[in-house]
């Protein structure tokens, strides 16, 4: 089942896609949460009863999706948690180790981007750059998870691009100003529940298109640390809860890595892309024209 937050004359709502259209998540079930965080709470007896008014539901109730401003499925994640060096040819590509454990990082909500909205290029950097990554939505509260079953506290699966200023990431050994700029983590558009792709969303293919051209194209199971690892990994810190996501990393074809490098201007579409979640496209402007 896919999930979309989006726009109504009221307020934000939480919906199902199917096929072209979107169908409100609490006229489907009355008395359901209408926030995501809410629906995930709810758990596999709310997606039961989902998929038991979908079958019955009116094809004329659906609103057309092509119609619908989509915002960002979790408007306001607890957490906002990240992997980088997750492919191997992607740490071999920047001249770094595959890492033997997790390179953790935390992105702010403020850098958080809604599906179709600009992706905005800093004053201060032209070193804007692209990275596709699968990314986990936390269904089920947990402190140190065994790895055995940490799917079990996996809702679904997003996408994220988790857009880096190149060389304020290069300024200190924590990555953290490169990666929390305003503006420079779309995510969405929607999130497929897990029952929707293989166990641990494992061999799904993966990839970014930049103006139409693909520039990163690889495979979920190319990751060094699977699902169930970090989502164990991560719980020996910190504990999870129900809407925390956790964005697994980027394949190699990265803009910085590239002779001569490849970075977003003004102007370009960025598009990132997992099989069975679908694709993830955001504008770029410069932090000029958005003011």
């Amino acid at each position: 089942m896919h999930l979309v937050t989006y726009r109504t004359p009221a307020g934000s709502s939480v919906g199902v896609v199917e096929g072209d259209g979107i169908l409100r998540v609490a006229d489907l079930v009355p008395g359901a949460p209408d926030d995501m965080i809410g629906v995930i709470e709810a758990g596999e007896p709310l997606l039961a009863k989902l998929r038991a008014a979908l079958a019955a539901a009116p094809a004329g109730a659906r609103q057309p999706l092509a119609s619908a401003e989509l915002l960002c499925p979790i408007p306001q994640p607890g957490k906002i948690i990240c992997l980088g060096l997750n492919y191997a040819l992607h740490a071999k590509e920047g001249g770094n180790a595959v890492p033997d454990y997790p390179a953790f990082f935390i992105r702010a909500n403020s850098s958080l981007v809604a599906p179709g909205a600009p992706v905005v290029r800093p004053r201060v950097s032209d070193k804007l750059d692209y990275e596709c990554e699968l990314t986990i939505v936390i269904g089920k509260r947990g402190r140190d998870i065994p790895e055995e079953e940490a799917l079990g506290h996996v809702y679904g699966y997003t996408l994220l691009n988790d857009v880096s200023v190149r060389d304020y990431q290069r300024k200190t050994t924590q990555w953290s100003a490169g990666k929390n700029f305003d503006g420079t983590a779309p995510v969405g558009p929607v999130i497929a529940t897990a029952d929707d792709l293989p166990p641990g969303a494992d061999g799904l293919g993966i990839r970014t298109r930049l103006n139409g051209q693909v520039m990163q194209d690889s495979d979920t199971s190319d990751m060094v640390f699977k699902v169930a690892r970090t989502v164990a990994l991560m719980s020996e810190i910190m504990t999870l809860n129900p809407g925390d996501i956790i964005a697994t990393g980027t394949p190699s074809g990265v803009g910085y890595a590239r002779k001569p490098p490849v970075f977003m201007k003004q102007g370009d579409v960025v598009e990132v892309e997992v099989d069975g979640i679908g694709v993830l496209r955001n504008p770029v402007i410069d932090a000029s024209a958005a003011a």
